[in-house]
């Protein structure tokens, strides 16, 4: 893990909003020249703080509106069924997130389709990844907020 000062802070934060803003621009908004600034991203790039910089796109321009979470409970926890359905509903498109929960559920997705019939059809696909105890599915009404930015501690 490398460490992290205000300034990489400050940087890692202007990347969250636009990660297509020009070196230039950025080194500006920072305090440093280009040549620095760019060091500085490529450290943090090739330490792995940066993980990707990658395009969001409007769901609803694809047709893909619904959002299901899926609460998966199962009777096994060995590594072997584990790898298995890791595997499988990884493999699955529609899976957007996949979390190993601590509590009453399992495993926890949360999956992106167009309509019920398409989840009707996903549902068929996951079930058939690994033995399943239990599978309930939690349709979103309505998304109040959605970001990819993590919370950064800039002063």
């Amino acid at each position: 893990m490398i460490s992290l000062d205000q300034i990489d802070r400050r940087l890692l934060a202007l990347l969250q909003q636009d990660a297509t803003t020009p070196i230039a621009e950025l080194a500006e908004r920072v305090g440093l020249s280009q040549t620095p600034c760019w060091k500085r991203i490529k450290r943090l790039q090739d330490g792995g703080v940066i993980t990707a910089r990658v395009a969001l796109i409007d769901r609803d321009a694809l047709d893909l509106s619904l959002t299901v979470f899926v609460a998966v409970k199962t009777g096994r926890h060995d590594e072997a069924w584990l790898n298995t359905f890791a595997a499988g509903a990884s493999a699955l498109p529609e899976v957007v997130e996949f979390h190993r929960m601590s509590g009453e559920v399992d495993y926890l997705l949360k999956v992106v389709v167009r309509d019920i019939a398409a989840y009707d059809r996903f549902y068929k696909r996951l079930i058939a990844t690994a033995p399943l105890n239990d599978v309930s599915s939690s349709f979103a009404m309505e998304q109040i907020k959605f970001t990819t930015a993590l919370p950064i501690a800039v002063s």
